[in-house]
């Protein structure tokens, strides 16, 4: 049906209501500081009209002066394209000016990214592309610019990884990188409309699943890159590391075999638990250690007395399986002869603690005992590395749960199953922290590979409390801890530091997504998983946050929400503002499997209660469509 005349006039009208031009005055003070940024250019000829007086910079819609931008009567940016022009970028003069759209492709800018692009926060439009720009992009470039919609750096050299502060951007629908020399793993860019360009740089790895769809020619030129729309990654690389692991195991089967060998031609009879003439019990050994005449065995040393205790000997008898290798050593699935399953964890990144000191920190460990503790059995010294003995959990770790492939008979990971876990999380922690008072960090490496799920999906804590005897460096290199926004920008970590890192875990647990964080080496800024849900919950988008098989809990969606500001409040990167655990656990501890009648209703006005950066309720709607 075509409208009438006179609704379209008035439609017309509205619409003109809608866009009101700037003020004269306020021209003049955006002329200010647009002829204080074309100070800091070079070669700025083609500029010679910018001069004052000026009362307005836009008239009927087109720009008094060359290269701004003009939408409904107002400046809306710069389009400063092909005039020769150098210099720097001077953002501070421009963050005066309400700059929607910035272009300067097709000059001679030279020099680092303007790191502090991030000041023009109305920011929708960058476009830098074919110049001279070089070196790394700050990681955290694009923080908070959730109007951009349009990033263009292709044709300039820069280098070092793609910048993850881009997965904040929810609007981002052009991205275009080509013709650099970026290295690394592609993002796991999320934004439904994202169109890329990769092409002509060093990256490597395969490419992301989201962006699959995208045309081939966007990542040619990249000769490490593989998989969709590209041919798929080959297993060559995995065979490799599987040999390389293989070969490890074999060599160190043939070492501790040679070393039986050499042993039993030394013996009038087999070996006997505690009758060997070969053996020395001492008065130790009643206390659970087994100690060798030769001192290069070293001995087995049980720090608890409710399990069956065995020799080195068995140990290195028992039948291996690797079950993987992480950034501390590796791990094996051990099989006695007497049936009785455990984990031997391989550590070489702790020899510069002493004998005593390692010792009386494994006692202090061994006498902790809580149901959502792996419990320490016990452990083997040597100045060169050490073995730390466990049981062995048949469910695995709660990230091979969250992003592994799931089996045909395993439950789904729902609601009430996740719950369950981050309550027991919880608990397990408060407990370190009450048993721990004299560490600043209690667990130190909390994330979701060193929590283990037993047969009831009870959460077991592993790996904790090990930052007094892993090398400082090894430790500030790879220890979850050490990502947090106190470390990486203040160099310290206090006792809030394990509350960001379950802060973390929580939302990691929420949302099904592995947090970039771990993925990182070093402790340098790297973008988070707090980041990527805070910027969908400010689109409102609050329902898409969750992992498809937690959000099919229709009654608990109220609950969910609230542990999802809890998981914020714990991720708050001013620890002044951070939660403690105890105000943490108190509010995980209040979490119900369904809502009541009023708390879906309710929940929205506890603001104070669960404000963390700079959120408010308003930031939470919840679509239940």
């Amino acid at each position: 049906m075509a409208l009438s005349t006179p609704w379209f006039i008035i439609t017309l009208f509205m619409l003109s209501l809608c866009a009101i031009p700037a003020s004269s005055d306020d021209d003049t003070a955006y002329a200010k500081s647009l002829l204080k940024f074309k100070e800091s250019l070079t070669n700025a000829t083609m500029l010679d009209n910018w001069r004052e007086p000026v009362e307005k910079l836009c008239s009927w819609n087109t720009p008094v002066w060359t290269g701004c931008l003009c939408v409904n009567d107002s400046f809306w940016g710069l389009r400063l394209e092909g005039m020769g022009l150098g210099g720097k970028l001077d953002i501070d003069s421009l963050s005066e000016v309400p700059v929607r759209s910035l272009s300067v492709m097709n000059n001679n800018f030279s020099g680092p990214f303007p790191s502090n692009i991030n000041k023009l926060g109305k920011l929708r439009s960058l476009f830098l592309a074919n110049n001279n720009f070089s070196g790394k992009i700050p990681d955290d470039a694009f923080s908070g610019m959730r109007s951009m919609t349009k990033v263009v750096l292709g044709d300039n050299s820069f280098v070092g990884k793609i910048p993850m502060s881009l997965l904040g951007l929810p609007r981002l629908v052009e991205l275009q990188l080509q013709d650099n020399q970026f290295t690394g793993r592609i993002p796991d860019f999320w934004q439904p409309d994202l169109t890329v360009n990769f092409a002509n740089n060093k990256l490597e790895g395969a490419i992301p699943d989201t962006l699959k769809n995208q045309n081939a020619s966007s990542f040619s030129g990249n000769l490490n890159l593989c998989g969709e729309p590209l041919d798929p990654c080959k297993r060559k690389n995995s065979t490799k590391k599987i040999a390389i692991i293989v070969a490890a195991v074999v060599v160190f089967a043939l070492a501790a075999f040679i070393l039986l060998f050499l042993v039993y031609r030394r013996r009038q009879k087999p070996l006997k638990y505690g009758k060997s003439v070969d053996y020395l019990q001492t008065e130790e050994a009643n206390k659970g250690a087994v100690t060798y005449k030769n001192s290069e065995h070293g001995k087995l040393y049980f720090v608890r007395n409710d399990r069956e205790k065995f020799e080195l000997e068995e140990l290195l008898r028992a039948s291996a399986e690797v079950l993987g290798s992480g950034s501390f050593g590796s791990s094996y699935k051990a099989v006695l002869f007497s049936g009785q399953t455990y984990v031997v964890r391989r550590f070489r990144n702790m020899s510069h603690v002493g004998k005593e000191e390692f010792y009386d920190h494994m006692r202090r460990l061994g006498r902790l005992t809580h149901r959502n503790l792996l419990p320490l059995i016990a452990f083997y010294y040597r100045k060169e590395e050490k073995l730390l003995i466990t049981d062995f959990v048949e469910n695995g770790s709660l990230a091979s749960l969250l992003h592994g492939k799931r089996t045909p008979n395993q439950p789904l990971l729902d609601w009430p199953m996740r719950l369950r876990i981050v309550k027991g999380v919880a608990r397990g922690l408060a407990y370190l922290y009450k048993e721990l008072p004299m560490l600043t960090l209690p667990h130190g490496h909390l994330k979701s590979s060193n929590i283990l799920v037993d047969g009831t999906y009870e959460p077991l804590l592993a790996d904790y409390a090990l930052a007094p005897v892993i090398n400082k460096d090894h430790a500030q290199e790879f220890m979850v801890a050490y990502k947090s926004p106190e470390s990486t920008q203040n160099d310290t970590v206090t006792r809030k530091t394990d509350v960001w890192s379950l802060g973390i875990l929580i939302l990691e647990l929420l949302t099904g997504r592995f947090p970039a964080n771990y993925l990182k080496q070093g402790r340098g800024p790297s973008a988070d998983l707090a980041s990527w849900v805070n910027s969908v919950v400010r689109e409102e988008w609050t329902g898409e946050v969750f992992d498809k098989d937690v959000s099919l809990a229709r009654n608990g969606e109220g609950q969910m929400l609230r542990l999802l500001k809890i998981g914020m409040c714990c991720c708050e990167g001013n620890v002044e503002k951070r939660w403690s655990l105890r105000e943490a656990v108190e509010k995980i501890e209040e979490l119900k499997e369904r809502d009541s009648d009023d708390d879906y209703s309710s929940y929205a006005s506890e603001g104070d209660l669960y404000s963390s950066r700079a959120m408010t309720d308003d930031d939470f709607s919840f679509s239940r469509a």
